[in-house]
């Protein structure tokens, strides 16, 4: 989906893995990256859909939802921006695998995507940004599929919060039931029951959407591992562009 450039928001470098580049190699890719917003719901890509543009998120946040029979969705990622729209370029790939919601409104950097394979091809500074980025998201879908099969709703609603919470480093964003049942793959009456338990132990307030964690350790606690080990493999992601690719 195309979207008109945006005014200028904020600089390419807020998102972390342009930043992570050499100053040679962003200065390669500027006259191709425009600034962009995104607004809440906008749908960047669908499963099967051509790559044609890339998108490094600044301050906005996009969930990366697997799709069964249309209708049916499980969030595999969460991507703001520490990461970006677009990676499994990095494999070779042409056509995109899931769909990207935008969860929470704001700014982008955005590339044609044949621009960016052409430069990816010629950075090994991108190629290993890219590479560790790419291993880190697979890290984390692999992680969720699990908990999701495994853990219980509070648990897996307490994971979710935190995880938006690390990625917004804010306490208070918007998520309305719908989109955490899609989010999640249950029906929104499971997210009320579910977000209720958590609110009545004090450890989040929600009203209408708009969420506060009041207890970010207890929060914590009551979440499953599945919290600290998607945590980490996010952390991965933000690399330097001169470490090796493998370790």
């Amino acid at each position: 989906m195309n979207y008109p450039a945006a005014p200028m928001v904020a600089e390419h470098n807020a998102n972390l893995l342009l930043n992570a580049l050499p100053p040679e190699d962003l200065a390669r890719m500027l006259p191709a990256l425009d600034q962009v917003q995104v607004e809440v719901g906008a749908v960047l890509c669908e499963p099967g859909d051509p790559i044609r543009q890339i998108y490094f998120p600044h301050d906005c946040l996009v969930s990366m939802m697997a799709v069964a029979e249309v209708r049916m969705t499980l969030e595999v990622g969460l991507v703001g921006r520490e990461g970006m729209i677009g990676a499994t370029v990095a494999l070779g790939h042409d056509t995109t695998q899931v769909r990207a919601v935008v969860q929470r409104a704001g700014s982008a950097s955005r590339i044609d995507a044949d621009l960016f394979r052409a430069e990816f091809a010629r950075s090994p500074a991108l190629q290993r940004v890219l590479y560790r980025y790419t291993d880190s998201l697979l890290g984390q879908a692999i992680q969720i599929a699990v908990c999701s099969r495994y853990h219980v709703l509070e648990a897996r609603l307490a994971r979710s919060l935190l995880v938006t919470r690390d990625r917004l480093q804010s306490d208070r964003f918007h998520l309305t039931h719908e989109f955490l049942a899609h989010a999640l793959g249950v029906r929104r009456v499971g997210v009320t029951k579910a977000a209720s338990a958590l609110q009545q132990q004090g450890l989040i307030n929600y009203s209408r959407g708009n969420i506060e964690i009041l207890d970010p350790e207890g929060l914590a606690q009551a979440a499953c591992t599945c919290y600290e080990i998607v945590r980490e493999a996010g952390a991965g992601a933000g690399v330097s562009a001169s470490a090796p690719l493998f370790v």
